[in-house]
């Protein structure tokens, strides 16, 4: 059996995940639902994501839509109570060094757009498609691997502009110095956040009466660290949403 929850999870708030998880893991068994007692902190997340074994994962919504949305049971989306965002909803804010006179995403179009993957919402599909509506699209990206190395991409000159998951950033700016060379200059569209997995053919209310119930019961501390407010019940047709165009191919 395998529990992980991957998405924004780091040393600094691994106790936090820890103490959600057993809360979980105990709804689970209360609803006759196997459980690992421990988050597997280790496995690298789309292997969790296909693992036939999966109890409970933690997925962003453009490898759901692209990938796995017929291979993994949907249980709901997180809400992070993030300003600009519907519950259980997300977007991205849009990052420049502090010196740039650019006022919005429109003025750095032609310069270098980094981003941490491109099977990611937050740093590739939305501000893609985000650029697509307003007329122009982001030609010059470099792959960096991580949020957190797109922010050092930035601050330290390789780069120009990138789109950072609002929650994201808001760790980031508590743990990182170099946010405070960046500012933000605009925000994306918004959409599902990072949503709650089982694997296929599960009922999804247990899991998701389990989750809801721990973030409910999570201690103060923990729940301050984690920033999580519930877990929201979209419907199925939140998730039809475009691919990013494919003038936003990536050079090779």
């Amino acid at each position: 059996m395998i529990a992980s929850l991957p998405m924004y999870a780091r040393p600094a708030n691994r106790a936090a995940h820890d103490a959600l998880w057993a809360l979980i893991r105990n709804g689970l068994h209360d609803r006759g639902i196997a459980a690992p007692d421990q988050l597997d902190h280790d496995m690298d997340h789309m292997q969790g994501w296909e693992n036939s074994d999966l109890v409970l994962g933690q997925i962003c919504n453009l490898p759901y839509r692209a990938v796995f949305r017929d291979k993994v049971t949907a249980i709901g989306a997180a809400d992070y109570g993030l300003d600009g965002c519907p519950p259980g909803y997300y977007r991205s804010v849009f990052v420049v060094r502090k010196e740039s006179t650019a006022a919005t995403p429109q003025d750095m179009a032609a310069l270098r757009f980094a981003f941490n993957e491109p099977l990611s919402q937050s740093g590739f599909g939305a501000p893609q498609l985000w650029a697509r509506a307003h007329g122009f699209q982001f030609q010059r990206a470099g792959k960096t691997g991580s949020h957190r190395a797109s922010i050092a991409a930035i601050a330290e000159g390789h780069a120009d502009i990138a789109a950072i998951d609002a929650h994201t950033w808001w760790i980031e700016t508590a743990e990182n110095p170099q946010t405070a060379q960046l500012k933000i200059i605009g925000h994306t569209d918004a959409t599902p956040g990072m949503t709650f997995i089982t694997r296929k053919g599960q009922n999804p209310k247990p899991y998701f009466d389990a989750i809801s119930g721990a973030i409910s019961a999570l201690a103060a501390d923990h729940a301050t660290t984690l920033g999580l407010k519930a877990i929201i019940a979209l419907p199925k047709s939140a998730y039809d949403l475009p691919f990013p165009p494919n003038e936003a191919a990536i050079p090779a």
